[in-house]
């Protein structure tokens, strides 16, 4: 089982050095981030499957897709949701956009609610502003794009990379969290679908046989 590595280094960062499974690795074996102490604190509160998943207001940025403000049951469907902590520049975002539109299109399907959460700090990366948001949510994105500013969602969700999704059942409980699959950044590459697969358990009535996976991404770029 691949697991990241994450050690403390002096001063108020800390350096998470993310290993990549095999097949992920084409052109290196390690991504080296760096993380503000204050990302210290999703530490101490995560959410995994079998809890609650935390309320939020958000402000939407897209025009096209939900309301201009939107609440976790104002994301809910039917049968649950899809909660994806997302933003606009990390390359396994962008490697994974048409797989992750076309998770959306089932979610909608299945009576899954679907949303985007961009929980960067837009200072460090203005790519992740507001504007920028909008932006991107005009190119066809197909679900709500949320503003979490404060980062007080992906915190309280304990959050770690971009993309990580978590799936929720119609009671708002978190039955999978975790990747798409394992090679966000090349379809081509990829030899699992935890997913898709848990939302076909979930839509069937069955338990999430693999409810918990290790994002493969870039670092929430924390607030210092």
């Amino acid at each position: 089982m691949w697991i990241p590595r994450i050690g403390l280094q002096g001063g108020a960062w800390r350096r998470a050095e993310i290993g990549l499974p095999q097949e992920a690795r084409h052109s290196f074996q390690r991504i080296e981030l760096q993380i503000p102490e204050r990302a210290n604190m999703h530490l101490e509160q995560s959410v995994e499957p079998g809890s609650e998943a935390p309320d939020f207001e958000l402000p939407n940025a897209n025009q096209s897709s939900g309301t201009g403000t939107m609440s976790l049951s104002d994301v809910m469907g039917e049968k649950g949701a899809i909660l994806l902590f997302t933003c606009n520049h990390c390359p396994y975002v962008v490697g994974s956009e048409p797989r992750i539109e076309k998770a959306a299109e089932r979610a909608r399907n299945e009576g899954l609610g679907f949303a985007g959460i961009n929980s960067n700090d837009p200072v460090k990366y203005e790519s992740d502003s507001w504007g920028n948001m909008v932006k991107r949510a005009d190119r066809g994105m197909t679900y709500p794009y949320l503003h979490d500013s404060s980062q007080e969602v992906a915190l309280s969700y304990g959050a770690e990379r971009t993309p990580e999704f978590y799936l929720l059942d119609s009671d708002c409980k978190v039955v999978y969290r975790g990747r798409l699959d394992d090679s966000p950044r090349d379809p081509s590459h990829a030899t699992t679908s935890e997913l898709d697969n848990a939302i076909g358990e979930l839509i069937s009535g069955k338990e999430v046989s693999v409810p918990r996976t290790e994002s493969i991404g870039c670092s929430v770029k924390w607030k210092e």
